[in-house]
């Protein structure tokens, strides 16, 4: 099956209870597309319905251009990877690859090639004869693609597939999985993370979800540099979300006169200014802010400073230093006029 996935208006529920809401959205052919939100936010149920292992109350499922909210999972075409991997134990790896291929009814000798190709894209091919419970969970987790990308599907749904990793591993994993999409270019990939950094790292676009609904969609660079809410300015990356008020040319925050590029706002209207912590300095400099220091991270390569200002806390992110303010001193902070982006009027979580 040719690759590319669409969602049309599509909204399941369980017992009354709406866990996805009209969601309208168009994987392309061979793009990841990485849902991204918070637990219960609806991403899960939409790659299941993706997958066939729920049936929507309304709206239509499309994969390839052919409508497929009717059928059973095995008629798709799809393959599959989950946070638990779900191997069967009394299987060796190489078993457990051609598990879907036996399924489908596919000839023996064609099983054979496309096991050993499978397992030589993911590096495991060496271990054929292993049973899971001598890989390792990074190993593992490799199996599991292999066994997904087996049956040549035109879908690769992809849910919470590194969640359950160590650090380490779990950046090698990305570097991995995206080795691969640059191997399989035709594939439509669908990606459901909780994880900012996994979305960024691997999706062309970011779909955010929020409370069953989407709340924002596009490229990682768009979404993080100019988000158009502030529940996306606080899920894609971290941001300080200032409560300011709209002046001419100008926004005032605690006692401070702040220039910014655009300022479409009434005058006089509140609003909410998104600066990334890794763009504010420390000392004078454009639109300052003066506080004090409430809390200092050491992060290994930065430091992250808490400031207090007027009651609003301001993150920092800064390249380590060698002698960091302490807990009270009075700090000046700055960031340039071209790194705050205004959002719309709300409650802002500074």
């Amino acid at each position: 099956m040719s690759g590319g996935i669409r969602f049309e208006n599509v909204s399941v529920a369980y017992g009354g209870t709406t866990v996805l809401d009209s969601l309208d959205l168009t994987v392309e052919p061979g793009e990841v597309m990485a849902l991204l939100g918070p637990s219960g936010s609806g991403k899960t149920t939409a790659l299941r319905a993706v997958a066939g292992f729920v049936r929507p109350v309304s709206g239509r499922v499309f994969l390839g251009g052919r409508d497929v909210t009717d059928e059973p999972p095995y008629r798709r075409g799809i393959g599959m990877v989950v946070q638990q991997y779900a191997l069967f134990p009394h299987m060796r790896v190489a078993d457990n690859v051609a598990f879907g291929l036996k399924a489908q009814k596919v000839a023996r000798a064609e099983i054979l090639g496309r096991v050993a190709e499978a397992l030589e894209m993911t590096g495991m091919a060496e271990f054929a004869r292993r049973y899971p419970r001598e890989l390792s969970g990074g190993q593992q987790q490799r199996v599991a693609i292999a066994r997904a990308l087996a049956v040549r599907p035109g879908v690769l749904l992809l849910d919470e597939p590194l969640s359950a990793l160590d650090a380490q591993l779990r950046s090698g994993m990305l570097g991995e999985l995206a080795r691969l999409h640059r191997e399989l270019p035709d594939v439509s990939i669908l990606y459901v993370t909780h994880d900012q950094v996994e979305a960024l790292t691997l999706a062309d676009r970011i779909a955010v979800m929020d409370r069953a609904r989407l709340v924002d969609c596009g490229s990682p660079r768009e979404l993080y540099r100019a988000p158009r809410t502030e529940f996306t300015a606080s899920f894609v990356g971290n941001a300080n979300l200032l409560s300011v008020t709209v002046g001419s040319g100008v926004v005032a925050f605690a006692g401070a006169e702040l220039k910014v590029d655009t300022v479409d706002a009434v005058s006089g209207a509140s609003a909410t200014l998104c600066v990334r912590p890794h763009l504010v300095g420390l000392g004078a400099g454009p639109n300052q802010i003066v506080g004090t220091v409430s809390e200092v991270q050491w992060r290994g390569s930065t430091h992250r400073l808490y400031v207090d200002v007027e009651g609003h806390r301001v993150m920092a992110d800064l390249r380590e230093l060698r002698e960091p303010p302490a807990y009270g001193d009075s700090v000046t902070l700055h960031f340039a006029p071209e790194d705050a982006v205004l959002l719309s009027a709300g409650v802002a979580h500074g």
